[in-house]
């Protein structure tokens, strides 16, 4: 009984993942229909490239969830399956949600896994540190797009730009952080600042490398899907534009002050394009597309991670 008991909630969340997604293909659909002449994103894409693309998109939640993995507390860190099941269901469902709301998907998902007991307080300090070596991950990236692009992009990626700086400098200098006297006052500010200078300990640093390494991986797997999925839509081979889409429309995980949800997304990523000389309905066509990738494969992430959570738990208790 207690084993159907603890079974309810997953089965609960993979129901709303199921529903997320499907909600986000009818979407697609119809938003295809309406401002564009095919029939749905991908109805005239060469599959083959898209298939490529898709497997670049799995490929960066799994680095994703391999660096978020290496910013927990040594004694609250959770093991890989839950760090991908939980950020394929924020992923899945921030597509739909607004304003930063897939962070309690992320959150409720972390902690109704089997497993080591996770306290708020630590997933809340991953998840910053988790901001910040994401930001510093995605500078090689953005300097390489403002070095190529118009200057009507260089703004905004400019916020990007320096955001990233700002994360850099606030690591170097976390164990100065801790010393000032307004952090001295707030329990909440001084734990949050010592754990940032954590990150300067021989381990911390070594952690924090790794999962920087990670996120650049995913945040350039991310960018060879969308060139190879601009591709299958029948646009040439472009980095440069992968690149200036992938960085502006990830200012919103990386920049957490955006709203999100499909609709917002969606007509960023299709301004984007407009603004970079692509035509309306290949940047319509490429921004659904993307969105229906994004939240398929992270739905195909939440549901391997939930399986091999699943299976480490049975086999822990096979063996007790």
């Amino acid at each position: 009984m207690r084993s159907r008991a603890a079974l309810a909630p997953r089965r609960r969340q993979l129901v709303a993942g199921v529903a997320f997604a499907l909600i986000t293909v009818t979407a697609c659909v119809l938003v295809g229909r309406r401002l564009t002449h095919s029939s749905w994103p991908l109805a005239h894409a060469q599959m083959v490239l898209v298939a490529v693309a898709a497997l670049c998109y799995f490929a960066s939640f799994v680095f994703r969830a391999r660096g978020w993995h290496r910013l927990f507390p040594r004694e609250q860190q959770p093991d890989q399956a839950r760090c991908l099941a939980s950020v394929g269901a924020a992923a899945a469902s921030g597509v739909v949600l607004p304003f930063r709301l897939d962070y309690l998907i992320k959150v409720g998902t972390l902690r109704r896994l089997g497993g080591i007991r996770i306290g708020l307080e630590a997933i809340a300090l991953s998840i910053i540190s988790l901001g910040m070596v994401d930001a510093v991950a995605m500078l090689p990236l953005s300097i390489s797009a403002i070095a190529t692009s118009s200057a009507n992009l260089r703004g905004p990626l400019v916020v990007v730009i320096a955001f990233g700086i700002g994360c850099c400098v606030l690591l170097v200098a976390s164990a100065q952080l801790v010393r000032l006297p307004l952090l001295r006052r707030s329990r909440r500010l001084h734990r949050v600042a010592d754990h940032v200078s954590e990150h300067r300990t021989r381990r911390g640093r070594r952690s924090a490398i790794v999962a920087g390494v990670y996120l650049l991986a995913c945040w350039t797997t991310r960018a060879v899907g969308s060139a190879l999925l601009l591709s299958a839509l029948g646009f040439r081979f472009s980095p440069t534009i992968a690149l200036c889409v992938l960085c502006l429309s990830a200012a919103a995980g990386v920049v957490p002050i955006t709203a999100g949800g499909v609709v917002a997304n969606v007509g960023a990523t299709a301004g984007i394009l407009l603004a970079l000389g692509v035509g309306k309905d290949l940047a319509i066509n490429f921004s659904l597309a993307s969105g229906l990738l994004l939240v398929t494969t992270a739905s195909a992430a939440a549901l391997a991670g939930f399986a091999l959570s699943l299976a480490g738990r049975m086999r822990g208790l096979r063996t007790a």
